[in-house]
């Protein structure tokens, strides 16, 4: 192989730049020509692909976001949009690509193999850790800590007035984010779509802790849980606890997809943006490169997208325990 493209699709991650950066210098040591693509499949559509040098990722592995830009792509889930995207790489001599993104972006590459055997290699860049085959995924790290430091905030505000906030942060399918950014910030309870949390729990917890004479509580609650959003929490156990109680709701949103990377999502990102080229290189195709009990490893894409990653048993029972 000695024509590689590297794009990314789908939501950003901090550290898809440092993955980007690896895809790119690890082809040049490898002696082989690399191309970028910018806006994912829909660049890919369009023929927005450049070839990239060494210079071209210097001093961007601390930059978040993604150079490259990111797109979703309605027309590429069409046979006629798949067709005019391997029509650009023909043109290019494109013979493998470096995919960094989530579940979309894997099942659209298992699709475009199956069409035209383009082979596809995948790097985990998502801030949600849903992706079956790797213990975290690029942007998750920063996420947890952007999140714990609005925490860490709103909890100050939280003690000096005697309220309940209930912080909404992003996990719509997931509740990574939510568990470990409430176990590290002291939350009082942390509600996941992973385990039902009913309103009731919720209420008892709170009365538990008024018995104890706590006055302030802070409740994470995970977008996409099943009782439904933060402002859709909070508003129905006002409905049980009556509203002389204070409470408020902050949803952090897309300030957690931003932000300069941590070190361990710049490391991660390295690693699996480097294993990801050289296990294309080295022949392998329609897998996702990973790390599990620190050792790289390629996960088939039909597993990355098919299999749940559920949530540590451990982490939830720690939140109850430790909240006492």
């Amino acid at each position: 192989m000695k024509r590689v493209a590297v794009f990314t699709s789908g939501g950003d991650a901090p550290g898809m730049n440092a993955c980007i950066r690896a895809v790119v210098r690890g082809a040049v040591y490898h002696g082989v020509e690399v191309f970028g693509i910018r806006r994912g499949y829909n660049g890919m559509i369009n023929g927005d692909i450049f070839q990239m040098t060494s210079h071209s990722v210097s001093n961007i592995v601390q930059r978040g976001g993604t150079i490259l830009k990111s797109a979703r792509s309605r027309e590429f889930m069409t046979p006629e949009g798949r067709k005019k995207a391997y029509e650009q790489l023909q043109k290019f001599g494109i013979e493998g690509l470096i995919a960094i993104g989530g579940n979309g972006t894997f099942t659209g590459a298992t699709i475009f193999f199956d069409e035209f055997g383009i082979p596809t290699v995948g790097a985990p860049g998502t801030i949600d850790n849903d992706l079956y085959g790797t213990d975290h995924t690029i942007g998750f790290d920063t996420a947890v800590n952007t999140a714990l430091e609005a925490i860490d905030k709103i909890r100050d505000t939280a003690d000096s007035h005697d309220r309940i906030f209930f912080i909404e942060v992003m996990g719509r399918d997931s509740g990574y984010i939510a568990i470990q950014s409430g176990i590290a910030g002291g939350a009082e309870l942390v509600m996941v779509p992973e385990v039902l949390t009913p309103i009731s729990e919720v209420v008892e917890t709170l009365k538990q802790g008024w018995d104890r004479q706590k006055s302030s509580s802070i409740i994470v609650v995970a977008e996409g849980d099943e009782e439904g959003n933060a402002t859709e929490v909070a508003e129905k156990i006002s409905r049980q606890v009556g509203t002389e109680v204070d409470m408020r709701v902050t949803t952090l949103g897309h300030i957690q997809r931003g932000g300069i990377p941590t070190a361990y999502d710049r490391i991660l990102a390295s690693r699996l943006g480097l294993g990801a080229l050289e296990g294309l290189l080295n022949g392998q195709k329609n897998v996702m490169a990973g790390v599990v009990n620190n050792e790289l490893v390629y996960t088939p894409f039909r597993d990355t997208i098919r299999l749940p990653k559920p949530i540590n048993e451990d982490l939830l029972r720690m939140v109850k325990i430790l909240s006492v």
